[in-house]
């Protein structure tokens, strides 16, 4: 393709309301050049058929739902009767296990996605866009098993991605795809967790060779911290790949945690833009030199367990093997702070108990003394932007007293703090790091 084309994302919110959705077509409308449109499902319909599939595995119906998913999708009634006709028969296979079966849930919520991309083509050929639906299982998006929190293989993708974009490009059509599902590679439909549109259009962008990946969202773009906990936290109008992918990992609920990578790997930007108040965006993509804004997240509650393991670093292998008991159990550890003597875990808040059962025969069979402390509930504060390691020495006395656990890199900065101390540790570390004058440099 002599022109490279510009992929777009809407997100749930900017496809709820019809003056949002208007706002939508008329950005399409008024973009230049080939386009690459993914859609997620229209707000409010993914929680919809959470709780039909919860109602299901207590083997109870859900009788209002088909009214519900016909009056958020109009004009696509051949679709929607055959969507409806395979979901009911999902749900059924859920009522008759009394479980929420792994691959049956994600087919089940793949359906808002689908009825999404199938209702907005509509919407955009009613206003004279020759858009066409794309389901992106269908088009070949592969991805491994995990369903619920699936990962993209983008090399086995390419071959039949490629072909299929470019065919319907051929067509001077314009592709509106599925955000959040693909397929395994023996078929089966997977979805790619919270916020796996964005992950999905970024994806996408690496492997049709997008010039760039804009994600729009309502009244949504990435701050130095959030604005409802702190009253002066500022847009921050460019990241580094790098900083954008510690924010998404740290709690940064704007971003997919794997959405960077893929335009990494391709030195393709992305902007994170706002449908409410065109202006408000945030640029990704290669490094800027000097530190500039920082921007800050906090993740609470949290779990922290401390295991202290004297002769810590005579005894090898200690972290590697705490790190392998604790896959092997399937915890997801946030992070961890380390010492001569002690490991400091941080894991997510309903998995602190299941980290103690399977770290505790690990300090037990231990014989030197090792002991384990918590799960304590918690928050994690985390400063992420060049360069912010050499300021660690500004951080007031008051925070780095009461806190649990501090560990610094030159690009974050984690303090774990008791979880009532939160949020002022955020605004106190703001006040510190960002508004004062010399940390103000624009990026």
């Amino acid at each position: 393709m002599s022109v490279r084309p510009i992929v777009i994302k809407f997100g749930g919110a900017t496809l709820g309301r019809e003056d949002r959705v208007r706002r939508t077509e008329r950005l399409v409308q008024t973009t230049t050049g080939p386009l690459l449109i993914v859609v997620s499902a229209r707000e409010g319909v993914t929680n919809r058929l959470k709780n039909a599939i919860d109602r299901a595995s207590r083997n109870e119906t859900s009788p209002d739902l088909e009214s519900f998913l016909k009056r958020f999708h109009p004009g696509i009634s051949d679709v929607l009767s055959s969507n409806l006709r395979d979901l009911d028969q999902e749900l059924g296979r859920i009522r008759r296990a009394r479980t929420a079966l792994p691959d049956v849930t994600d087919a089940i919520l793949a359906r808002g996605e689908r009825l999404s991309a199938h209702w907005y083509a509509h919407r955009l050929a009613e206003i004279g866009l020759p858009a066409v639906a794309v389901e992106a299982d269908r088009l070949g998006l592969q991805t491994d098993g995990n369903h619920g929190a699936a990962v993209i293989q983008q090399s086995a993708s390419q071959a039949n991605v490629r072909r299929g974009i470019a065919s319907i490009f051929r067509r001077r059509s314009l592709p509106i795809v599925t955000g959040y599902i693909g397929r395994t590679i023996d078929g089966h439909t997977t979805t790619l967790g919270r916020g796996g549109s964005d992950y999905t259009a970024t994806s996408l962008g690496s492997i049709v060779g997008a010039e760039r990946t804009i994600l729009v969202k309502t009244d949504v773009s990435l701050f130095t911290a959030d604005p409802r906990i702190v009253r002066r936290a500022q847009p921050v109008a460019r990241l580094s790949y790098e900083e954008a992918e510690e924010l998404a990992q740290f709690g940064a609920k704007v971003l997919h945690p794997l959405t960077v990578e893929p335009a990494r790997v391709r030195g393709m930007e992305v902007t994170v833009e706002s449908l409410e108040r065109p202006g408000l965006s945030t640029t990704i993509g290669p490094e800027v030199k000097g530190h500039g804004i920082r921007a800050m997240t906090l993740l609470s509650p949290v779990a922290l367990l401390h295991v202290r393991v004297p002769g810590g670093r005579q005894r090898k292998g200690v972290i590697a093997e705490v790190a392998r008991i604790l896959a092997s159990a399937r915890v997801n550890v946030v992070t961890l702070f380390t010492s001569s003597a002690l490991l400091s875990i941080v894991v997510e808040a309903a998995m602190g108990k299941a980290a103690r059962q399977a770290i505790t025969p690990f300090v037990v069979k231990d014989g030197l003394g090792a002991s384990l402390d918590g799960p304590r509930r918690s928050t994690l504060v985390t400063v992420i932007g060049e360069g912010v390691g050499a300021d660690i020495g500004r951080i007031p006395r008051e925070i780095t007293e009461q806190t649990l656990g501090i560990s610094g890199t030159t690009r974050t900065l984690s303090l774990a703090v008791p979880i009532a101390e939160g949020r002022r540790t955020l605004r106190e570390l703001h006040r510190v790091l960002v508004e004062e004058p010399s940390h103000l440099s624009p990026r």
